[in-house]
């Protein structure tokens, strides 16, 4: 009895070997709708491919480190530079050496409920997570880069196991610990990458939090970022104690209050 096209794409849709006698079977079928969906499942499967070759590489330094026995190695990167309002908040992951979530990349090439189900994966399968924030007051005392290593050395002293070495994304840390800076990091590394998803998915949880303790200001969408409805919010209400007075928009809003 010759298989419905129907039967046969959901069979394709859990096929991953090439090599599958089936598949002999499927070609020499004349239907439109089977040779279309053999062609459908041939594309997915290489980009299923590209994406795990792709994954593998982004293992290239930690793989390094591995080969010359240093076990431990942490990605460390953090989020929240650039907002007008909250913390600085970092990550520092030590990742297995047998992880293979092929997803896991810089957290801002994945979309938000994406983000939200690799970082529970993260947090379920690493070696240990360090989390390190840093809240407005100081980084207006001390700048956002010295905010954002502090940050960092922060989480990394939160790891248990402590790291035999350090990937880190566009930073050094003062810390007697081996370590690498890596431009674009999260996008090269994938100890980096889920350092980035852990940081965002927390930080975003914080401002939403804050979002009920301050709202107009949208925190819960902008994340502390200077959107329309941000500047509005600033303008209408006037800044709160988590904004960062020494970024312009606010300091702006600082002065010309005073100047009313």
């Amino acid at each position: 009895m010759t298989e419905t096209i129907a039967t046969i794409k959901e069979k394709l849709a859990s096929l991953a070997d090439p090599h599958d006698a089936r598949l002999l079977t499927w070609r020499q079928d004349k239907r439109c709708g089977v040779q279309k969906a053999i062609a459908l499942w041939e594309k997915r499967l290489a980009l299923a491919r590209k994406k795990q070759a792709d994954f593998n590489q982004r293992f290239n330094f930690e793989r390094d480190y591995w080969l010359k026995g240093v076990e431990l190695v942490a990605g460390v990167d953090e989020v929240g530079r650039g907002p007008l309002a909250g913390p600085v908040v970092a990550a520092a992951v030590i990742l297995p050496h047998d992880f293979n979530i092929v997803d896991v990349i810089d957290s801002k090439q994945v979309a938000q409920h994406k983000r939200e189900q690799l970082y529970e994966i993260i947090l379920d399968q690493a070696v240990s997570i360090g989390i390190g924030s840093v809240d407005a007051k100081t980084i207006d005392e001390i700048n956002i880069y010295e905010a954002a290593r502090q940050a960092m050395t922060e989480a990394i002293n939160n790891l248990a196991p402590q790291p035999q070495a350090l990937l880190i994304d566009a930073m050094q840390v003062y810390l007697d610990i081996t370590q690498q800076s890596l431009i674009k990091g999260d996008a090269r590394s994938n100890s980096i990458g889920a350092a980035s998803i852990v940081a965002k998915v927390i930080r975003d949880k914080m401002m939403t939090d804050y979002d009920k303790v301050y709202p107009g200001y949208d925190f819960a969408q902008n994340a502390g970022y200077g959107t329309k409805k941000h500047l509005a919010g600033i303008d209408k209400l006037g800044v709160t104690p988590i904004h960062r007075r020494s970024f312009q928009p606010v300091h702006d809003a600082i002065v010309n209050k005073k100047n009313c």
